[in-house]
């Protein structure tokens, strides 16, 4: 692993602003790296499907020995992201203004390049290298929903570089994801001519809100109530208001619990108030659960102890593509980057932590060659 080519080329990919669905120039940058590396680089149809500016870029790499391995993360980035300059301070990177770092996944990504790239340069045996580098994560997994599996070598592990935790880290669990919608209607009157005569969709939805079970749930099971949109004018009592939510859950008969409990309290609001609620239900992914014996794992395992680094199993509370794949029979393990405060202004990853991702994806490529 070269320390300033790793840099470098991370400081060089967080500048390209890539969110969610306009993931193009990041791509076509990885897919220079990936060429020059001798890959043979094509991008899938799910553009059609996402709606981003391109399509999942899948490359690949023929091996010198038995065997076979993927390694993913994605392109894109929550906002803001425009003009992101990184610095080092204190031994991490951060953003130097208001703006995230991207370290998720742009942390996962120069890793991957990195140690792909040192890989090949030592001329060791190698496995067959399959590099997916996915659009649309950030909005619920759409890129990886709109892959088709058989892009990626049956049977062989994908590595999904793309969780907090220091590298070393192996997610054994994540959650399965379910989102709302609900539209409450009302009667819409003078707010202070005949007001009784009114019925307010947006007070329906914020008695529907309180008396929701939300947060941690227990030690499975999250739910959230994330936007409220209703209303005309300051004098209309509202006759209509939307509100979108979540829960997620390790437990998937936890996460039916938790939906019938936000279902009950949306329309007992509504029938409370004299209005009406339509409540749609849209499940994002599936959970996963590994045990610690299952294969991906004890070879994600001896990979970190070789690169030198303390293994790590825990449960997360986020969802990765991981979740979409293995629900398409792929063995997918999301992996520990080191990445910190992601999705806020101040996001950082430790130098060191970047360094020791790019070391692990040289070890899960040399263990792979020992079948």
């Amino acid at each position: 692993m070269n320390p300033n080519r790793l840099m470098s080329l991370f400081f060089e990919l967080v500048r390209i602003e890539s969110p969610s669905r306009h993931e193009a120039a990041m791509a076509a940058r990885c897919a220079e790296e990936l060429c020059d590396l001798g890959f043979s680089v094509r991008f899938d149809d799910s553009a059609a499907r996402t709606g981003s500016d391109t399509g999942n870029l899948i490359a690949h790499l023929p091996g010198t020995v038995a065997g076979a391995l993927a390694l993913s993360a994605h392109l894109d980035t929550v906002r803001p992201c425009a003009g992101i300059e990184p610095v080092v301070e204190g031994g991490a990177v951060r953003s130097a203004g208001d703006t995230i770092l991207s370290a998720d996944d742009k942390a996962g990504v120069a890793a991957i390049l990195e140690g792909v790239r040192c890989a090949v340069e030592a001329d060791a045996p190698r496995p067959d290298i399959t590099v997916l580098l996915t659009t649309c994560e950030e909005l619920h997994l759409l890129g990886s929903s709109a892959l088709n599996a058989s892009e990626l070598p049956a049977g062989a592990p994908c590595y999904v570089l793309d969780a907090d935790g220091a590298p070393g880290t192996v997610i054994v669990g994540a959650p399965c994801h379910w989102a709302f919608s609900a539209r409450f209607a009302g009667r819409a009157a003078h707010a202070g001519v005949a007001p009784e005569e009114g019925v307010s969709a947006i007070a329906m939805a914020a008695a529907a809100v309180d008396a929701m079970p939300l947060g941690r749930i227990d030690e499975a099971t999250t739910a959230n109530v994330g936007t409220i949109r209703g209303g005309r004018e300051t004098n209309v009592v509202p006759d209509a208001c939307e509100i979108t939510g979540e829960c997620r859950s390790l437990a998937p008969e936890r996460a039916e619990g938790q939906k019938a409990a936000m279902t009950a309290a949306l329309r007992d609001a509504a029938a409370r108030f004299g209005g009406s609620v339509e409540v749609e239900w849209t499940k994002s992914y599936d959970a996963v659960r590994y045990a610690e014996d299952d294969e991906p794992v004890r070879r994600a395992v001896a990979a970190a102890r070789a690169a030198g680094l303390e293994p790590r199993l825990r449960r997360s509370g986020g969802g990765a593509d991981a979740n979409v794949l293995c629900a398409r029979g792929v063995p997918a393990l999301t992996l520990g980057i080191g990445m910190e405060a992601y999705h806020s202004t101040d996001e950082r990853i430790a130098v060191s932590d970047l360094e020791g991702t790019a070391r692990l994806v040289e070890a899960l490529i040399a263990q792979s060659a020992k079948g």
